[in-house]
């Protein structure tokens, strides 16, 4: 019998799985996953991955290998031990991945295997989608509607492969990887949630059925079903953007099904901008941000981190993202907003922060939002586009459904004073039983005087050379 490894990565599904289909191709599959140390997860990841590698043994009839260290290590081992012929994987775009793979992949080719990687990550890889100069694009308008447009249209998913299995011992089980140190706050952040490919798929049928109609203005309005939460599945690869692409084209034609697609589209633009700039996760793509006069301030950046800016939308941003490892898409913008504008803190720790507590956080689409709100990356927000949270909070949550869920100190304020309590007449705060200072902060900073502070520090670096 010939035996071929599949190495999982964030590839954690069966179907419409390219590397896995050619490994199932080859022989009898032994299934790896490998925790690499040297690729650290955040808190809310390690979670997630958890529950996400349980589901997939599962599905493998608990077959599924793991280990922990450097793939460069142990798959040249498992090869020989088990006379492997064939090992395949899922391609990264990152830098680091990049050259890791490219010398894994000589040193197993020199052992004597068949060493097969594969794209089952995106639509279009970004060797693929260029302008007519070879040169990438830097703006995600005529990337999608022009580069991706002229490319190769999204391959048709594959089907569950015919796997055969190869029942090996597993010295290591899932929780010898010690992802869930704190299993109280998994079960309680994870509870709304069900990790794997199965849940993928769930979520999928139901985002369709019951959340594509009114997406294009719904998905702005936090307390409303139209977001398709796939974001963690699609970062962890328990289901695949083919997948999710052509079935979402099956839906009938209409302006919320075009525009969710779009929305798959930035996730490819990030994935773009990531292979072109390796150092996108730390280095500013617009580099005059290299001098701007960010501010070292630990407790603003620990009142937005815990929720407790006073003001409100902000708040519960973060109040929800905390409770859930999630947060509403619009709402991510106001709260990055306030942090790189109005606090004038880096992004870097913005950035940080979703790393650890996103149940979604994504080697691409982490870096290139920051970056998108910071002003400092490629199609970014204009600097001068500051987020007023009152107006956001106004717009977008009316009624407070929204705020009222995360910031529930708030709840007996009346629609119209809820988003400011600030402002609120002074018989208001006590009929709602709210004392300014006690029960809720005072607002951290004057959003208008705020406001002029970023752009009179964003007017000191806007004439220098790019």
């Amino acid at each position: 019998m010939t035996v071929a490894i599949h190495w999982f990565r964030r590839d954690l599904r069966l179907a419409d799985n390219p590397a896995l289909t050619h490994a199932a191709q080859s022989g009898a599959v032994l299934p790896v996953f490998i925790l690499e140390s040297d690729t650290p997860l955040g808190g809310a990841s390690r979670a997630w991955l958890h529950r996400s590698l349980m589901a997939l043994n599962a599905s493998l009839n608990g077959t599924l290998r793991v280990y922990a260290g450097n793939p460069a290590d142990i798959l040249p081992r498992l090869a020989k031990d088990h006379g492997a012929t064939t090992l395949t994987w899922t391609r990264r775009y990152d830098a680091p991945g990049i050259a890791r793979d490219t010398a894994l992949k000589s040193a197993l080719r020199d052992q004597g295997l068949d060493v097969h990687s594969a794209n089952g990550t995106l639509l279009w890889e970004p060797m693929e989608v260029n302008k007519s100069d070879g040169t990438p694009y830097r703006v995600f308008t005529p990337f999608f509607r022009k580069g991706c447009a002229a490319a190769a249209p999204p391959r048709a998913p594959l089907a569950w492969p015919n796997i055969t299995l190869l029942n090996a011992p597993n010295p290591t089980s899932i929780d010898d990887l010690h992802l869930c140190p704190t299993p109280a706050w998994d079960q309680d952040v994870l509870s709304d949630w069900t990790p794997g490919e199965q849940g993928a798929t769930d979520r999928l049928q139901t985002f369709l059925s019951q959340g594509l109609t009114g997406y294009k203005d719904g998905r702005d309005i936090p307390s409303a079903p139209h977001v398709s939460r796939l974001s963690p599945h699609l970062a962890f690869g328990e289901i695949s953007p083919n997948t999710v692409w052509h079935t979402a084209k099956t839906c009938p034609p209409s302006n919320d099904r075009e525009h969710f697609l779009s929305e798959l589209g930035w996730r490819e633009f990030s994935y773009n901008l990531l292979f072109h700039n390796p150092d996108m996760d730390w280095q500013n793509l617009n580099r005059k941000f290299d001098a701007f006069p960010w501010r070292d301030a630990p407790e603003a950046l620990a009142a937005w981190q815990t929720g407790k800016t006073g003001i409100p939308i902000v708040d519960a941003g973060m109040r929800e993202l905390w409770q859930t490892g999630y947060m509403h898409n619009r709402v991510r913008m106001i709260v990055a907003s306030f942090l790189v504008k109005n606090l004038l803190v880096h992004w870097h720790h913005g950035l940080a922060w979703f790393h650890d507590t996103l149940f979604d956080a994504d080697p691409a689409n982490n870096p290139a939002s920051w970056q998108w709100v910071a002003g400092s990356g490629a199609d970014a927000a204009p600097y001068f586009r500051i987020f007023n949270p009152v107006t956001q909070s106004t717009r977008f949550d009316p009624q407070g459904h929204y705020l009222r869920r995360y910031v529930p100190e708030l709840a007996r304020l009346s629609d119209k004073n809820i988003h400011a309590p600030w402002e609120a007449p002074p018989e208001a705060l006590h009929h709602a039983g709210i004392a300014l200072g006690t029960d809720y902060p005072h607002p951290i900073v004057d959003l208008r005087e705020s406001r002029q502070g970023a752009l009179a520090a964003y007017d000191r670096i806007k004439g220098m050379p790019v």
